[in-house]
């Protein structure tokens, strides 16, 4: 239903479910608040949100109060609402000289400072002058996480720090104690707070109360160059704005995309900055006696042309990491063709997913935002809250609702942040539900709109296909017969660039070899594009060239290191774990000779003999597009019916007894960048000390 309002003179219809302050915003005013949060639990503990309503006595808190409260008129006129009256000018002034009276003047030390809603509402709505000369409270620091600096004494106790870590992390670790004067935040125990989440805490904080400790005193905002971009760190493709300071990544921070990450990144996404800054590739080597040495770009190109030249075409091979763009897997597979090579593989971890089964079968169809129409959710082989955080949130969201009444899980048994069902741990369980033996078989039929979530630690095994059928066979039972335009078959990757991966058809072409072929002794060059996680203790004598931005164990291995830029260093396309193709955007430039990735692979072109026939970045996407059409359509999803299933349901393969694995073991140390970050170190060696003290205690 709707209602008629009058907010300031204006009179406006709005949906009666809406709360007064969300009623004044359509209408143009703007309403100060701390508490209130668009994706929070309303609290209504500041009172800076005060309007005066037609009939109320008192100004009222218009966050807390909704259109369908408000008494009617007798008359049946439309309620009047003032924002701007001597009444609402008086009563925030006065609320704001109460939030001030213990707030320290630490404005120019404070890493808030610039960014801070207190500040910038103290000026708006505030006095001139404070009435309090009492002493100011002092409040002790509290252990809240490593990445967390605290200054409790700026608190104004508006518990968004305390409704996000109970309501969205899913942590319910963090409260506020005592009253009055003597009220504090703290985490009860003092321990810290060790969720993937935490960090999130920082930016919904309206006063700096809560900072980030990796970053404190480095750079004021003002100093800093913003850049909206996508995260790599994981298959989610998070919103992100990377802010820089000359040549340096300073911090990284979320952006809103409600069909994504809504305004949430991961702690790892965050502070994985200082990972760019150390361990880089700057320059060509060379092994030359056993050793890497510096060599000319000239050189490196020109002995790396010489061998594919001169090696058998199907004895070279090309695998693409997990962090590689779009672009540089489109070229490095152009020229490998070109080279007369069918041995190339973006399937690093083994995953037995094939492009030629449509591409409903290796992308999450649901789409993320999707999550909140279900309401039964099976998980085969993965554990969401390490894989994608952000979207593991989203199935809390979910959750809370009350509207998702079943989760079930095969495989390990782990602590989401939501009840979980587990069924079992590996292919046995699986089978039943898949014949209709198991209970959740009847959930899964029973619910209007089930989901099917198989993840990495489920697909990347010897019996993979055989089981990514069995998942495609429980979706096409539980969906049967309903909505048409729901497709509940998900798979969960992990790496940034396995989608992409897939669409350019970066797999063995027939007869060609996968990554395991490619790592066997009798190859005579391999080229590893930023790959890092497979086992390279096999390739025996191969020439091996490494392409990437870190020395890792790539560049360990390689004979010849090309330096490449990371994901913040150039503009790549990266397609999610739903098939959303997204734009990267260049917040910093590679440091010393590193070069853009796919003018590497086109330089390198020319020394083989093979020249690519693109100049610049333009004429290669307007290739890569025909080849694979979606990824020019960015920040969309297409429609992908149940009906595309239809070939990997009818697979059929021996399934292995042994139980499903999760694919992720530590969360902070996933990829090159991760493995160079003194922070994400740090967080791993807290994460695995909390685990053996929890195993002690459980003794």
């Amino acid at each position: 239903m709707t209602k008629k309002l009058i907010i300031d003179g204006q009179e406006i219809e709005v949906d009666d479910h809406l709360t007064l302050l969300q009623a004044c915003e359509l209408a143009g005013a703007e309403i100060p608040r701390f508490c209130y949060h668009e994706r929070l639990s309303i609290a209504g503990n500041c009172r800076m949100c005060l309007v005066e309503a037609q009939g109320v006595p008192k100004p009222v808190a218009s966050c807390a109060m909704g259109v369908s409260d408000l008494p009617p008129n007798r008359d049946g006129s439309p309620k009047q609402i003032s924002t701007k009256s001597p009444l609402v000018k008086k009563a925030r002034e006065g609320v704001m000289e109460f939030l001030l009276i213990n707030h320290p003047l630490d404005c120019p030390i404070c890493d808030q400072g610039g960014e801070c809603d207190l500040q910038d509402q103290a000026m708006a709505f505030g006095m001139g002058g404070s009435r309090f000369h009492e002493n100011k409270r002092a409040v002790e620091e509290k252990n809240i996480s490593p990445l967390i600096k605290t200054m409790m004494t700026r608190c104004i106790h508006c518990t968004r720090c305390v409704r996000y870590m109970t309501e969205v992390a899913g942590v319910e670790e963090l409260g506020l104690i005592s009253r009055g004067e003597g009220a504090e935040i703290t985490t009860y125990l003092e321990q810290g707070i060790l969720s993937e989440m935490s960090a999130n805490v920082v930016d919904l904080c309206p006063v700096g109360a809560l900072t980030h400790r990796p970053w404190a005193f480095n750079a004021r905002p003002w100093e800093m160059r913003k850049t909206e971009t996508i995260d790599a760190m994981d298959a989610v493709g998070s919103a992100i704005r990377v802010d820089t300071r000359g040549g340096a990544v300073m911090r990284i921070l979320p952006r809103n995309n409600d069909a994504v990450n809504e305004e949430w990144i991961s702690d790892k996404t965050r502070h994985v900055a200082d990972g760019l800054k150390v361990q880089r590739l700057d320059t060509p080597y060379i092994r030359k006696n056993g050793r890497l040495e510096p060599a000319s770009w000239d050189e490196a190109l020109t002995l790396v042309g010489e061998k594919l030249k001169a090696a058998d075409p199907s004895r070279i091979g090309a695998i693409a990491g997990d962090l590689a763009g779009a672009e540089e897997m489109f070229a490095l597979k152009d020229l490998f063709t070109r080279l007369g090579s069918k041995n190339f593989d973006c399937r690093q971890a083994g995953d037995k997913l094939d492009p030629k089964l449509g591409r409903a079968s290796y992308v999450f169809n649901t789409t993320i935002n999707g999550i909140e129409e279900s309401d039964a959710i099976l998980i085969i082989g993965s554990n969401p809250r390490i894989e994608a955080p952000v979207l593991n949130a989203r199935i809390r969201k979910r959750w809370r609702t009350g509207q998702l009444k079943h989760v079930g899980l095969i495989g390990t048994n782990a602590p989401l942040t939501y009840p979980v069902a587990h069924l079992g741990a590996g292919t046995d369980t699986l089978a039943d539900v898949a014949s209709g033996k198991h209970s959740f078989a009847q959930v899964l039929r029973a619910a209007q709109k089930p989901m099917i979530i198989v993840g990495q630690g489920a697909f990347a095994r010897v019996d993979g296909l055989a089981v990514l059928a069995l998942a495609a066979q429980i979706a096409l039972s539980a969906c049967e017969g309903k909505d048409a335009a729901w497709n509940g078959f998900n798979v969960l990757h992990t790496a940034a660039a396995r989608v992409a991966g897939l669409d350019l058809g970066f797999v063995p072409a027939d007869g060609g070899r996968d990554t395991a072929g490619i790592l066997q002794p009798d190859m005579q060059v391999v080229y590893l594009l930023g790959a890092d996680e497979c086992d390279l203790g096999a390739s025996g004598g191969a020439f091996t060239v490494y392409q990437g931005s870190h020395g890792d164990h790539g560049a360990a291995r390689a004979d010849v290191v090309l330096p490449g830029s990371a994901y913040t260093e150039k503009s790549v396309t990266y397609v999610n774990t739903e098939g959303r193709a997204q734009q990267t955007m260049k917040a910093a430039f590679a440091p010393g000779e590193a070069k853009e990735d796919w003018t590497i692979i086109r330089a390198l072109s020319a020394r083989a003999g093979k020249t690519l026939p693109y100049d610049d970045l333009t004429a290669l996407r307007a290739a890569m597009y025909k080849t694979a059409p979606q990824l020019a359509a960015h920040d969309t999803v297409e429609a992908r019916a149940m009906s595309g299933l239809g070939m990997l349901a009818k697979l059929s393969g021996a399934l292995s007894p042994e139980p499903f694995v999760a694919a992720i073991e530590d969360f902070y140390l996933t990829n090159p960048i991760a493995r160079a970050s003194a922070v994400m170190a740090g967080m791993s060696a807290l994460k695995a000390n909390a685990q053996k003290s929890a195993l002690k205690a459980a003794e």
